[in-house]
């Protein structure tokens, strides 16, 4: 086998190989915008209005924390936890959230 021949076949490889990255990156990303929309869904049956504007204004400040309630109510949804109060109005909203940053917190006490 020529030198050229060798080239192209490692060419013709490599090709292959960026095609199929190509391709799972594309169905990935299909997957994750269909997460996405699922989420956005549930988002809207378990928050009123209000609750998810004051959840995107969240975002805005803090993205990670916010990706974080989200989940948050989503297992507290399919928990059935959120039955009696759906949607969660703004006021029961901020008391979950107030008890979810405040889980979070840790208190020192310092000893003379």
């Amino acid at each position: 086998m020529s030198e050229e021949e060798e080239i192209e076949k490692i060419r013709k490889k490599k090709l292959e190989e960026l095609k199929q990255q190509a391709f799972q990156q594309q169905i990935a990303d299909q997957q994750q915008k269909q997460f996405e929309n699922k989420k956005y869904q549930v988002m809207r049956l378990i928050l009123s209005q209000e609750a998810r504007q004051r959840l995107e204004n969240i975002r805005m400040v803090k993205p990670q924390f916010a990706e974080q309630v989200e989940l948050q109510l989503i297992q507290l949804h399919q928990a059935g936890r959120l039955r009696g109060s759906i949607p969660l109005q703004d006021k029961a909203f901020k008391k979950l959230l107030e008890q979810i940053t405040s889980a979070g917190k840790k208190e020192f006490k310092i000893k003379k």
